[in-house]
C-alpha cells in the first residue's frame, strides 16, 4: 500500500469514527481488544495466565461501563473519559503481554 492510500484511509477511518456515536465508538473497541485476546490465544503469543488476567480487565470495564449507564442517561463525559482511559490502558496491557 502506498503512503498516499495509507493516508487517504486513516482519514477516513478518522471521518467515520467522528461521525459514529461514543457508545458505539466504545462498544466496538472492546469487540475489537476481545478478538484480539482471542487472536492471542490460538497463535499462542498468550498463554492460559495472561489470558486469564486480560479477561478480567475486559470484564471490569464492561462492569464498569453497565454500571454508568445504569442510571438511565447515557455516559456522562467523564465517565466516558474514564472508560477510555481504562480501554487505552487494557489496549497496552494486550500488546504487552502479546509482544513478551
Amino acid at each position: 500500500m502506498t503512503k498516499s492510500k495509507i493516508i487517504l484511509t486513516l482519514a477516513a477511518l478518522t471521518t467515520i469514527a467522528a461521525a459514529m456515536p461514543a457508545e458505539a465508538r466504545i462498544n466496538q473497541r472492546q469487540d475489537r481488544q476481545q478478538h484480539r485476546i482471542i487472536g492471542g490465544i490460538h497463535n499462542g503469543s498468550l498463554t492460559v495466565h495472561e489470558t486469564t488476567r486480560l479477561a478480567k480487565q475486559q470484564a471490569s470495564i464492561r462492569k464498569y461501563e453497565r454500571r454508568s449507564r445504569a442510571d438511565g442517561g447515557g455516559l456522562s463525559l467523564i465517565e466516558r473519559a474514564r472508560l477510555e482511559h481504562r480501554q487505552d490502558r487494557a489496549s497496552r496491557n494486550i500488546y504487552r503481554q502479546k509482544h513478551d
